[in-house]
C-alpha cells in the first residue's frame, strides 16, 4: 500500500464516509419530525424507519464501493450505525440511556482503531485493524456484559439507573480511549496491532509524549477503557471479571512485547525500562537477569 504516513489513504476515506453514513441514523428523528424515543422504542413505525434506513444505506454502499473497499465500508457503516443508535438511546427518554452511552463508546473505540491506523501506519492496515475479530475471549466478554446488563435490568432495574456511577464509567472510557489513541499517534508507524518479531529499518524506540509517562500507554488506555465500559453499565460481576481478565492479558502481552523490544533495542530499552513504569498496576514487565 503506497501511501505516505499522515495522509488518509483511500481505505481510510471510504471508512470515514461509511461510518458517517451509518451514524446518520441519528438524524432520522429530525427528518421524520419524530422524537428519538419513537425510533429507539419497540414500536412498528420506529422499526420500519430503521429497516428502510439500513436498506437504503446498504444499497448506497454497493453503488459507491466495490470489493475490497466494500468490505471496509460495510464494517465502518455498521459501527457508525451502532454509534447512531447509541445516540438515539442516549438522548431519548428510554431506560436504556446508559446502554446508549456504552454503544457509542464501543463503536467509536473500534472505528477509531481503524482510522488512526489508516493515518499512522497504512502499510499495516487491514480489516483486522477494526479489532472486531480480536479474539474469541474478547467477544465472549462483550456478550457476557450484555447478558449481565439485561438480566440485572429485568430483576433490579433501579440498579441500572445510577447516573453518577455511569458518568464515572464514561469518564474512564473517554480517558482510556484518548490515552490509547494518543499513544498510537505518538508512536506513528512504529505502532502495530500485532507484536513484531522482526525489526524494520524505520522502527525506532519512542520515549516522548505519553511514552514518557508509561512504557505501554496504549495498553494502559485499553485497560481502563475496558473496565470503564462495565462501570458505565453498572455491571458488578463484569467489573471484577474484566479487571482480572484484562490485567492477566496485558501482563502476558507486555512480557511478550518487552522480550522483542529488548532484542530490538538492547541497552537503550533497558535504560528506558528503569526510568519509566509500565503504567499498569503490579505489572513490572519482563525480568532481565544480568
Amino acid at each position: 500500500m503506497a501511501a505516505a504516513e499522515g495522509r488518509l489513504v483511500a481505505e481510510g476515506r471510504a471508512s470515514l464516509a461509511a461510518f458517517l453514513l451509518g451514524a446518520s441514523v441519528a438524524a432520522l428523528p429530525l427528518l421524520l419530525s419524530a422524537p428519538p424515543a419513537l425510533l429507539a422504542g419497540p414500536g412498528l413505525q420506529g422499526r420500519a424507519a430503521l429497516a428502510l434506513h439500513v436498506a437504503g444505506i446498504n444499497a448506497l454502499l454497493l453503488l459507491l464501493w466495490r470489493p475490497p473497499l466494500y468490505q471496509i465500508a460495510i464494517r465502518a457503516c455498521f459501527l457508525g450505525f451502532v454509534f447512531g443508535c447509541g445516540l438515539l438511546l442516549s438522548f431519548g427518554q428510554s431506560s436504556w440511556k446508559h446502554f446508549g452511552w456504552y454503544m457509542c463508546s464501543l463503536s467509536l473505540f473500534h472505528y477509531s482503531e481503524y482510522l488512526v491506523t489508516a493515518i499512522n501506519n497504512p502499510r499495516s492496515l487491514s480489516l483486522d485493524s477494526f479489532l472486531l475479530n480480536h479474539s474469541f475471549e474478547y467477544n465472549l466478554a462483550a456478550l457476557s456484559s450484555w447478558i449481565e446488563f439485561t438480566v440485572e435490568k429485568i430483576i433490579y432495574p433501579e440498579m441500572k439507573q445510577i447516573t453518577w456511577l455511569s458518568a464515572v464509567g464514561l469518564l474512564m472510557v473517554i480517558f482510556g480511549d484518548c490515552l490509547r489513541k494518543a499513544a498510537m499517534l505518538t508512536a506513528g508507524s512504529n505502532f502495530n496491532h500485532i507484536v513484531q518479531n522482526e525489526k524494520s529499518d524505520t522502527h525506532t524506540l519512542v520515549t516522548s509524549g505519553v511514552y514518557g509517562w508509561f512504557r505501554h500507554p496504549s495498553y494502559v488506555g485499553w485497560f481502563y477503557w475496558s473496565i470503564g465500559t462495565q462501570v458505565l453499565l453498572c455491571n458488578p460481576v463484569c467489573v471484577v471479571g474484566y479487571t482480572l481478565a484484562s490485567w492477566r492479558f496485558f501482563r502476558e502481552r507486555i512480557e511478550e512485547e518487552e522480550f522483542t523490544l529488548i532484542h530490538f533495542f538492547g541497552e537503550e530499552y533497558l535504560e528506558y525500562k528503569k526510568k519509566v513504569p509500565s503504567g499498569l498496576p503490579f505489572i513490572k514487565g519482563v525480568k532481565v537477569e544480568l
